[in-house]
C-alpha cells in the first residue's frame, strides 16, 4: 500500500485521479451483482457492518452492477446465487473491473463503500450469506 492524499493508507490499485481497469486476481477478486439485486446486496453487507464495508463499486451505466472487492483468490471459493457472479483467476475468469479515485469526477463508477485500512476487502463470507439471503427472497 502506499500513502494518498487522506490520512488512510490508500491502496496503490486505486487511480490518482478518473478511474482505471484493474486485472481482477492481481490485487482483489470481485463479485458482480446485476441491478437491484447488488443494491440490495450492498446494502444490507454496509447494514451488517454498521457501513465499514470494504471496497464497492457501483457502475452507473448499463445494467447498473456492483462489485464487490474481495481478498485476491477468495471469490471462486464459494457457489454464489444466479445474478451474482465470481471474478477472479482461479475461477478461469480473465475478467478486468474498473475501479475510481476516491476524490473527483469518476463517472461512470464511484465508490458505494470505500476501502480502509481496517477494511481493506469486503468479506466473502459475509457477503456470500447476504447474496443468497437477497436472492431467495427476491424468487418468493
Amino acid at each position: 500500500m502506499e500513502l494518498g492524499n487522506s490520512p488512510d493508507p490508500v491502496p496503490s490499485w486505486i487511480p490518482v485521479s478518473g478511474h482505471a481497469l484493474r486485472h481482477v486476481g492481481i490485487h482483489f477478486d470481485a463479485v458482480r451483482a446485476i441491478g437491484m439485486l447488488g443494491e440490495e446486496i450492498a446494502y444490507e453487507v454496509m447494514q451488517f457492518t454498521d457501513f465499514q464495508a470494504g471496497p464497492i463499486v457501483r457502475s452507473g451505466i448499463g445494467e447498473r452492477s456492483m462489485y464487490f472487492l474481495l481478498a485476491p483468490g477468495t471469490a471462486a471459493g464459494y457457489r454464489w446465487p444466479p445474478g451474482v457472479e465470481a471474478m477472479s483467476r482461479r475461477a478461469g475468469v480473465d475478467a478486468f473491473v474498473g475501479v475510481p479515485a476516491l476524490e473527483g469526477v469518476t463517472w461512470p463508477l464511484d465508490w458505494r463503500s470505500r476501502p480502509t485500512a481496517e477494511d481493506p476487502f469486503v468479506d466473502a463470507a459475509l457477503l456470500h450469506a447476504m447474496a443468497w439471503l437477497r436472492a431467495q427472497e427476491g424468487a418468493r
